[in-house]
């Protein structure tokens, strides 16, 4: 039998659809988890698979979606055990329905935790988790592995690594976006695109959260950005409740219309939440002749962070901050042997403000720890702003450990043409991506002349494409040479980025160094640099901080039609102010409270608080002065969709330091009291991170939580509330399943004649769900929860 990536390229593959819904109506019991069927049930657990192969679907998930060690220590099972068992139940189904060509999906779903720094769990103890369901699955025969209902691209990361470091299968990979299109922690469309693809992902797409109409434009994205087959699978509409049951209104016929268009784009199609047999069967049916769709290679080297992601197209310049490198910066070295996370910081965010797309980082001192350095870096500068970084070091261990943790897809700097380099850093790229600058020397260093520069460059390209790293990946630096100390360097310099341009790739180039040894170094710089614009300079690796420099590219960016109307440059120089407006200082005390807790900056969000205790400021002055202020402009952002759950986080962790602060200063009657509101994930639900999002965010309005964790009974949660008198009880249920103990908890609050408010939230609810179980208040979001407090509650 064909390998199941051969098959892909031949005819469209049909996954199949809600397997816990169908275990529902099976009889699974409410508030079990559904994979421990596979061994307490194996029958049932077969019927189900059996039932969708003779629908026409040949690839058949296991019933292991919440198989990982954390989601199965309760039950006194391993994820070996699990997954034998759901393994064997898809081969026993094809067998009895006859089916000789299907193939054995092996499911890994989230861990149910947000990762640091916006969680409690770590990236590497997240991998370890993902690798135990994937050498089980391996281990028992699976066909290949599909990582599902990701809504954060860190941990989709986490467990590709996993996959790739624990087995050889392929990897198909899908995440849930909800209605704007946005990942739960802000990731775009696009985002996903540049990490999936940079990982190496063999399949990738989209399911569950959404019907297909609302899945569209997401879809239609992936399509615009992708190199990659796409796969498919929608909800069968958005749920409600009805008899205790959550039900989804998209009958099979409608479902197969509703997929019509997008079936063009997809190689793999499937269902997710609520989708039958007969809902696959009609949508085979209805697409079965469709043509698989022809994928293009786009010509595009996306770099991205969580959220946001820049693409280099050839067309468009793009700038790298340059200032977070140590190189004749004193008070850089000082800061980084000092540990000094503020001042870094610091040249972050001013570059990000002065109009930088992606920010260097090079930490490179003689006597740093630069593996550790380097990561840490990278990670503090990933807490306080969206923008993408370059890393920049020649230690191989230190890209290694920065590259594998970076959260999104870094634009890497650099290989050249030694061996030695070729060969640890090109492996490098290809485990965890990145975009990659490449740089014009080798073992007999820098070649004088473009025609040197261009072969060590086109050895380069060949050794990358060997290993299967796209051309578009590339960057060459023609490397820039002062010419003080040669007259032709700047002509070689810009010779090659035409050469590379020639050939297909992207270019990069370190601008400032064609002035070293001269006077008035910046009036060579601006001329340089624009000269390697109209030469196809790509990356300009630059200080953004220079007006002049950053006034040559925008207005070279107008002068060629790359500005829309010019609106970036008459932005930029509105009112004749500076194209550079210094942010404030984030050390020595200068950066105010409000600006601390808008940014997320921990450190400083404590010292100003307690500088501003000490001063005699009122305390309430304080917090409901600059604290509570700075958090709704913050949450306003995030409402706007101008700002994303990560930023929010951190300026809610910034705040909560503060508060801590604080704290100390204020009478004890002001510091304590009973809780005000109670969280909890319902019975059987094991998924926590949207209830401690909204814990965090309660907090930082000091708002009195009570936590009660998840897989919480609704006795546990009505005793706790008449016992402590809340007047607000917030629940959260990620999985269908698990949905209906909401339901149920919120029937026993009401039936016990408690006063409480109800507000409910999470992945599979909706407002009209919300209204049919009988809720006070529909929450889709954090700050939405945070809001309805304000109106119930006072602080």
């Amino acid at each position: 039998m064909k390998t199941i990536l051969e098959a892909i390229r031949e005819r469209r593959l049909y996954l199949d659809g809600g397997l816990g819904s169908m275990l529902q109506a099976a009889g699974l019991p409410e508030g079990l988890l559904p994979d421990l069927w596979s061994i307490q049930n194996p029958e049932a657990v077969q019927s189900v698979h059996r039932q969708y192969l003779e629908a026409g679907c040949r690839l058949i998930t296991t019933n292991t979606f919440g198989t990982t060690p954390g989601k199965l220590e309760s039950y006194g099972v391993t994820c070996g055990e699990v997954m034998t068992a759901a393994v064997a139940n898809v081969r026993a189904a094809m067998d009895q329905a006859g089916v000789d060509d299907g193939y054995v999906m092996a499911d890994i779903g989230p861990t149910g935790k947000l990762l640091k720094p916006y969680g409690d769990l770590d990236f590497e103890d997240a991998v370890a988790a993902f690798a135990e369901p994937v050498r089980a699955a391996a281990a028992a025969g699976a066909d290949a592995i599909l990582i599902e209902t990701m809504s954060d691209l860190y941990e989709m990361k986490a467990a590709v690594v996993a996959a790739k470091e624990n087995c050889g299968l392929p990897i198909f990979a899908s995440l849930i976006f909800d209605a704007t299109g946005k990942l739960l922690t802000g990731g775009s469309p696009r985002a996903a695109v540049a990490l999936l693809e940079g990982l190496g992902v063999d399949v990738f797409g989209i399911n569950c959260g959404l019907g297909p109409k609302e899945m569209a434009p997401v879809f239609e994205a992936f399509w615009g950005d992708s190199s990659t087959p796409l796969l498919l699978q929608p909800n069968a509409g958005l749920p409600r409740s009805e008899g205790g049951k959550a039900v989804y209104d998209v009958d099979p016929a409608d479902y197969a219309r509703q997929m019509l268009p997008l079936a063009p784009m997809a190689t793999v199609m499937g269902g997710c939440c609520g989708t039958t047999p007969a809902h696959l069967k009609a949508l085979i049916d209805a697409t079965r002749e469709i043509p698989l769709p022809e994928i293009t290679q786009k010509d595009v080297c996306f770099i991205s962070s969580y959220c946001q992601t820049v693409a280099l197209d050839g067309r468009t310049p793009v700038v790298i901050g340059e200032r977070i490198n140590p190189t004749g910066k004193k008070k850089l070295q000082a800061a980084l042997r000092e540990g000094d996370t503020g001042y870094v910081l610091n040249e972050a965010l001013t570059q990000e403000e002065a109009g930088s797309h992606i920010l260097d980082v090079n930490v490179g001192l003689p006597g740093l720890d630069e593996p550790e350095v380097l990561t840490r870096t990278m990670e503090a500068i990933q807490e306080v702003t969206a923008l993408p970084l370059q890393l920049d070091t020649s230690n191989p261990e230190a890209m290694e450990r920065a590259l594998r943790r970076y959260n999104g897809k870094a634009l890497v700097n650099s290989v050249n043409g030694k061996e030695e380099s070729l060969n640890t850093i090109l492996p490098l790229v290809k485990k965890y991506g990145g975009g990659l600058v490449c740089l014009a020397l080798d073992d007999d260093g820098i070649p004088e002349t473009v025609e040197g520069r261009v072969a060590i460059a086109e050895k380069i390209i060949r050794r990358a494409e060997a290993l299967g790293i796209p051309r578009r990946e590339l960057l060459v630096d023609g490397l820039t040479m002062p010419v003080s100390a040669g007259g032709e360097n700047a002509n070689v310099t810009l010779g090659t980025l035409k050469a590379a341009k020639a050939m297909g790739v992207k270019t990069a180039l370190g601008v400032s160094n064609v002035s070293f040894g001269l006077p008035k170094r910046e009036l060579l710089n601006q001329a340089f640099f624009t000269m390697a614009l109209q030469s196809g300079l790509d990356g300009a690796i630059i200080n953004p901080k220079s007006e002049a420099m950053m006034g040559a590219y925008r207005a070279y960016c107008a002068l060629t039609g790359l500005d829309d109307q010019c609106q970036t440059y008459m932005e930029a120089f509105r009112d004749a102010a500076p194209a550079v407006a210094p942010a404030p200082k984030t050390t020595g005390g200068e950066v105010t409270l409000h600006q601390a807790v808008c940014k997320g900056l921990k450190e400083a969000a404590a010292a100003q608080a307690k500088a501003q205790a000490d001063s005699g400021r009122e305390i309430l002055d304080i917090i409901n002065g600059e604290l509570v202020p700075a958090l709704d402009e913050v949450g306003k952002g995030f409402e706007k969709g101008t700002l994303f759950l990560p930023q929010l986080l951190m300026s809610a962790e910034a705040a909560k330091e503060a508060f801590q602060v604080l704290k100390d200063y204020l009478p004890p009657a002001e510091n304590a009291g009973e809780p005000q509101i109670i969280l909890a994930t319902v019975k059987g639900d094991i998924h926590d991170i949207g209830k401690n999002i909204v814990k965090v965010l309660l907090e930082s309005y000091r708002f009195r939580v009570l936590d009660l964790g998840k897989d919480v009974a609704p006795e546990t949660i009505v005793e706790t509330a008449r016992e402590k008198q809340i007047p607000l009880v917030g629940l959260s249920a990620l999985m269908t399943t698990t949905a209906p103990y909401m339901e149920e908890t919120i029937r026993q609050l009401r039936a016990a004649g408690l006063p409480c408010k109800i507000v409910v939230g999470g992945a599979v609810i909706t407002q009209d769900y919300a209204d049919s179980i009988g809720a006070d208040h529909y929450a889709p979001d954090a700050m939405e929860t945070v809001h309805y407090a304000q109106t119930l509650l006072d602080v």
